[in-house]
């Protein structure tokens, strides 16, 4: 079973869906983890484009969602041959919970310049298999193959990938796959400062420099919590090939009931 079921089809790439259990958040299993909706989304906007590739994604998370029907509608903001901004509605129970936008980039042949100043990842044969779900519940963590190790305070590396597919029938392709995963990251630091708060976080935003490859996303996470309830989560993405891009995630900062 995948992570949603189609419903219907929209001619701008969206339509309804229904979750399934493997949707199930890590703060509260009866609600969706937003890493699904992220796919959903990525995949949604590519549909509207015939399938061109998203440099830039932005999440705006407005609400939490129950595990059940969802609409996603997506329009065109900023029209255009060579740059494209398009936006993706996630909506549910009468009230929109998502906003997506994304920019689409024309490309060129750039690779006697090509480079990145980012490290390169440890293996996955370097890192420790680690059951997430030790620390988080929900279906949505339950369904993911990890590897991971501690790199120093607030730091965590770690290569994930999911064992659902997004939707049943549908190839959904590797960048999808890959931003599906990228909400992963504000859950790989776990110290022990971290037991007792609740640290969601509000937003996602996601550059990539070059298209992703592959099954496994590799994740260079470092966490900064500041001294007013907000924290921010950044991360190195990989695939193994390489680096591919950054994604950024604001938290918010609350001691946990009890």
């Amino acid at each position: 079973m995948a992570y949603f079921e189609r419903l219907t089809s929209t001619p701008d790439g969206g339509g309804r869906f229904r979750a399934t259990e493997h949707t199930g958040g890590g703060w509260n299993p009866a609600e969706q983890h937003i890493a699904p909706t992220v796919g959903l989304v990525a995949h949604c906007l590519q549909r509207a484009a015939g399938g061109a590739p998203v440099q830039r994604l932005g999440v705006d998370i407005l609400g939490t969602i129950g595990i059940d029907e969802v609409d996603v509608a997506v329009r065109t903001v900023r029209p255009g041959r060579t740059i494209e901004l398009v936006e993706a509605t996630v909506s549910w129970a009468g009230r929109d919970v998502v906003r997506a936008r994304a920019w689409r980039l024309a490309g060129s042949d750039t690779a006697a310049v090509a480079g990145t100043a980012e490290p390169a990842l440890p293996g996955r044969d370097e890192l420790t298999p680690w059951d997430m779900s030790v620390g988080w519940p929900g279906g949505y963590i339950a369904s993911l193959e990890v590897r991971h190790r501690d790199a120093g305070q607030g730091r965590a590396q770690a290569w994930l990938r999911s064992r659902q597919e997004l939707l049943d029938g549908e190839d959904v392709g590797d960048l999808t796959r890959f931003l599906l995963l990228a909400d992963t990251a504000n859950g790989l630091v776990q110290g022990p400062e971290r037991r007792g708060w609740f640290y969601p976080n509000v937003e996602l935003t996601a550059h990539l420099f070059r298209a992703p490859v592959g099954a496994w996303v590799g994740m260079d996470t470092s966490v900064s919590w500041g001294p007013g309830g907000h924290g921010l989560t950044a991360t190195v993405l990989h695939d193994e090939a390489g680096p591919v891009g950054r994604v950024a995630q604001l938290c918010t900062l609350r001691p946990l009931p009890g």
